[in-house]
């Protein structure tokens, strides 16, 4: 095998190497990013559940509220009419 061949060869293997050693940091990285953005992704479902939560339990307490509002209307209507008759 002639000179340049040899040195050919060795030129494109250590370019090949060089590819692959890159290409692999590069995925390290955007594994790492990847995993980073997930973390604060789910952090912020998180926080949303629960405050998807808490909205629920006051829109299930609202009209239990909204009973008693209109139960003290009445009663304070009962009172008005007889304080009126006295």
């Amino acid at each position: 095998m002639s000179e340049e061949a040899v040195v050919a060869l060795i030129s494109g293997g250590l370019s090949l190497l060089g590819v692959i050693v890159s290409n692999m940091a590069a995925a390290r990285k955007m594994d790492t990013n990847i995993r980073m953005a997930q973390a604060v992704t789910d952090t912020k479902l998180e926080e949303l559940t629960r405050e998807v939560r808490e909205h629920n339990h006051f829109a299930q307490r609202m009209p239990v509220v909204e009973e008693q509002i209109r139960t003290l209307e009445h009663r304070i209507q009962g009172l008005e009419e007889e304080g009126g008759r006295a």
